[in-house]
């Protein structure tokens, strides 16, 4: 079941990013030949690199962003690979890696919460509908709270927020497991709690993923 809903979801997601390119693209010169492909995939490869604009706290905060990058490809691709591809659990020298990227993954999400959740704040600006009403029924003016360039999308802040919300159920689900508090039927339930919700927290790292990606294009 958890194999066959991974496979669908997983493809539905990639299907989906891949019509939202086509449909929405970075850019409205945006083209499909084989250099232009060639030229963005070299764009989306120089973001890695540190910019010498970036202050002190900017370097350090894309670093520690790097190093989750990093651990959450390893997890992701040890977690599923074993139940996608060769239709087993994880164990072995795959449980290793996973084991020992997870904990470093735990402090690079807890430090991004930290130095991001002031920029990722919702304000007024990411709901105009909402405040409409709201003036309309308050009789209250709009004040402050001005759009900002550098600030995040909505798409980015929801998903920025949806990571941080199941890293919870995520991180703790597995480490409860690990205690004898917990008979056979709840140590079934902390890992197949750990397990879907590591599925949804994929899926909503690789959209968050995406669209900083289009943001950076764009800029």
């Amino acid at each position: 079941m958890f194999r066959t809903l991974s496979i669908i979801i997983f493809l539905a997601t990639f299907l989906g990013i891949g019509i939202c390119c086509l449909i929405f693209p970075c850019s409205k010169e945006c083209r499909w030949g084989p250099l232009a492909i060639l030229r963005r995939a070299m764009r989306i490869f120089t973001m890695l690199f540190l910019e010498q604009k970036l202050s002190l706290v900017g370097a350090l905060r894309k670093l520690v962003y790097l190093l989750a990058l990093l651990c959450f490809l390893v997890l992701a691709i040890t977690s599923f690979y074993p139940v996608l591809v060769l239709k087993e659990p994880i164990h072995g020298y795959w449980l290793m890696l996973h084991a020992t990227f997870a904990p470093v993954f735990a402090i690079c999400l807890a430090v991004l919460a930290v130095m991001w959740a002031g920029n990722c704040r919702f304000n007024r600006n990411d709901w105009p509908w909402l405040t409409r009403i709201i003036e309309r029924v308050t009789l209250a003016k709009r004040v402050g709270d001005e759009p900002s360039d550098t600030a995040p999308g909505l798409g980015r802040k929801i998903t920025f927020w949806l990571i941080v919300v199941l890293a919870l159920p995520l991180i703790l689900s597995i480490i409860s497991s690990m205690f004898l508090l917990f008979g056979t039927y709840w140590q079934e339930l902390l890992l197949d709690i750990h397990r879907y919700t590591a599925l949804a927290f994929a899926i909503v790292a690789i959209v968050y993923t995406y669209l900083m990606i289009r943001a950076k294009m764009r800029e």
